[in-house]
C-alpha cells in the first residue's frame, strides 16, 4: 500500500539519472494482472473492476499502458475477470490500431488469487516479459530504470519506507542486496523494503516462472495463492535480484486512502511530455 511519503517526490541520484539515460532497447512482452473486483474499495467498485477506477482524468489501465507505449512496450495482454466486457471494451476505444494490446480471461477469478491469472496467462511468458499488478501507477522514469536495471533472470521492483503495514508485500534481502524472501508476513527484524508490484523477467527467467506456475496449480492448495510465493521460492535458488526506485512517483490502490492519495500523486502530471522524454532515453543510437 502507498505511504505518505511518497507524495514528496525526491531528486534522482547520479546513479539514477545516469541509467535513464542509457540506451535501451526491447521487445519485452507485458502482462497486466487486472482480474480482481478490488473488493476493498466499495462502493467504488460496485460496478466496474479496480483498474477502471479513474485517476485525474484517466482509468488505472490506461495510465499503465500509455506509460508502457512510450517506453517502446507495445505486446501487452491484460487479464481479465470482473466484468471483462468493460475493460474490453475500454481497450477498443482507446487503443483500436494497437493490435498487439490484447486480453486474457480468467474466469477463476472469483475463486483464486492472482497466481491462476498468471496461469492463465503463462502461453505469453515465452520471452522477457514484464509482470504488473493492476493496481500499480508509476511514472516513466521509474519504468525506464526498471528497463535499464542490471540483467538478472528475475528483477523484482523495490522501494523503501519507514513503516511497513500488514498490507505491504515485504521483501527481505541477503548480503548481497538479493532477494532472500519475499512475503507479507515477515518478521519487523527481517523486512528490508516493500515490493511495488512490478517483475522484470529476463533470460532464462520466464521460463523458470513459467514452468514454476504451472507446477504449483496442480496442486488445488495453491489456487488462493499469491504469484509472489512462486517468486518467494525462486529466491532461494539466487534468482531474483532488485531494482530499488526510491523517489520515483508510483502508487499502489488497495484502499480508499490510495485512491486518494492517487489522486494527487498524479493531478497534473504532464503525461505527454513525460512520454517525449522516455521516448528520447530508451531509443537506440542509429
Amino acid at each position: 500500500m502507498a505511504n505518505e511519503t511518497q507524495i514528496k517526490l525526491l531528486e534522482p541520484s547520479e546513479r539514477q539519472t545516469n541509467m535513464m539515460h542509457r540506451k535501451y532497447k526491447t521487445s519485452a512482452k507485458v502482462v497486466i494482472l487486472s482480474a480482481g473486483q478490488g473488493r476493498r474499495l466499495l462502493p467504488l467498485t460496485a460496478d466496474s473492476p479496480k483498474c477502471l477506477l479513474p485517476i485525474s482524468g484517466k482509468t488505472i489501465l490506461e495510465w499503465q499502458i500509455d506509460t508502457l507505449l512510450a517506453a517502446g512496450l507495445e505486446e501487452i495482454t491484460v487479464v481479465t475477470g470482473f466484468q471483462t466486457s468493460l475493460v474490453e471494451a475500454l481497450l477498443q476505444q482507446r487503443y483500436p490500431d494497437r493490435a498487439r494490446i490484447s486480453t486474457l480471461f480468467n474466469p477463476f477469478f472469483e475463486v483464486a488469487d492472482n497466481l491462476a491469472s498468471c496461469w492463465m496467462a503463462r502461453s505469453v511468458m515465452d520471452c522477457d516479459f514484464l509482470l504488473l499488478n493492476g493496481d500499480t501507477l508509476f511514472d516513466a522514469s521509474l519504468l525506464a530504470q526498471v528497463l535499464n536495471s542490471e540483467s538478472a533472470p528475475i528483477t523484482l521492483s523495490i522501494d523503501y519506507k519507514k513503516v511497513y503495514d500488514a498490507d505491504d508485500m515485504k521483501v527481505q534481502l541477503d548480503e548481497k542486496g538479493w532477494v532472500k524472501h519475499v512475503n507479507k508476513t515477515l518478521p519487523k527484524d527481517q523486512i528490508d523494503a516493500e515490493s511495488i508490484g512490478l517483475i522484470y523477467f529476463r533470460a532464462h527467467g520466464p521460463k523458470i516462472f513459467s514452468d514454476a506456475v504451472e507446477e504449483a496449480l496442480r496442486h488445488p492448495s495453491e489456487l488462493k495463492s499469491w504469484y509472489l510465493i512462486i517468486i518467494d521460492a525462486l529466491a532461494a535458488k539466487h534468482l531474483v535480484n532488485v531494482c530499488a526506485i526510491s523517489g520515483h512517483r508510483w502508487c499502489e490502490i488497495d484502499y480508499s486512502s490510495d485512491f486518494a492519495k492517487a489522486q494527487t500523486l498524479f493531478s497534473g502530471w504532464n503525461n505527454t511530455e513525460h512520454i517525449v522524454t522516455t521516448r528520447n532515453i530508451l531509443q537506440t543510437s542509429t
